[in-house]
């Protein structure tokens, strides 16, 4: 339950875990919540591109996810959280030769962008056990709804339970407080190397 502004009690939608059939609106959701982000415009600077692209990165993100997490979803997919479990948080290299030929087609000549992505963030992981927020976005024109912090509120719930801590890395400096709102921490800054973007890791401890 959420307090609404006039004082009565607004209910907020359940989360679920996404089904498979929800897998292409999801992703273009999340194309659409990450239009602007600073990694994906790093990686894809032409607009037009970027916004042919990202709908098939997020569905092999999606894919991805499924083996090695846990997916939640609003129910109109309006917001969604991807999990990786304890333990598959890193991108091993079975993966990544499995992927190998999707990441070619989606990123074409930013390749070498996202694998200088993907390779600091495996860097600046904490050690240990942890689940890892792998992928958090809500729909532009949801904003503002407490959708986002609902699912990673679920997530938490759902995936932490308290027995480990829960990572997570943020590229924008205003999501910060919110995530701080929700008891992470910032743990380090650091930036991508050849003029990548910045990141801040964070970290929620456990609390079992």
């Amino acid at each position: 339950m959420i307090e609404g502004e006039s004082g009565t009690e607004r209910v907020m939608p359940p989360i679920h875990l996404a089904r498979r059939d929800q897998r292409r609106e999801i992703a273009a959701m999340l194309a659409r919540a990450f239009f602007n982000d600073p990694v994906v415009c790093w990686i894809f600077p032409d607009a037009a591109l970027r916004a042919k692209r990202l709908p098939r990165m997020f569905g092999m993100l999606f894919d991805g996810d499924a083996a090695n997490g846990m997916r939640l979803v609003t129910p109109e997919c309006d917001a969604a959280t991807l999990w990786r479990a304890p333990g598959a948080a890193r991108t091993g290299l079975s993966e990544m030769i499995r992927s190998a030929i999707p990441m070619l087609t989606i990123f074409g000549s930013g390749i070498g962008r996202a694998l200088a992505v993907s390779d600091a963030i495996d860097a600046h992981m904490p050690s240990g056990d942890f689940w890892y927020l792998h992928i958090a976005g809500c729909d532009p024109a949801a904003q503002g709804r407490g959708l986002g912090g609902l699912a990673v509120r679920a997530g938490i719930e759902r995936a932490a339970d308290g027995r480990f801590p829960t990572y997570l890395e943020c590229p924008l400096e205003k999501n910060l407080s919110f995530y701080q709102g929700l008891g992470f921490k910032i743990t380090s800054e650091w930036d991508v190397p050849r003029g990548g973007p910045r990141f801040w890791s964070m970290l929620r401890p456990a609390t079992a």
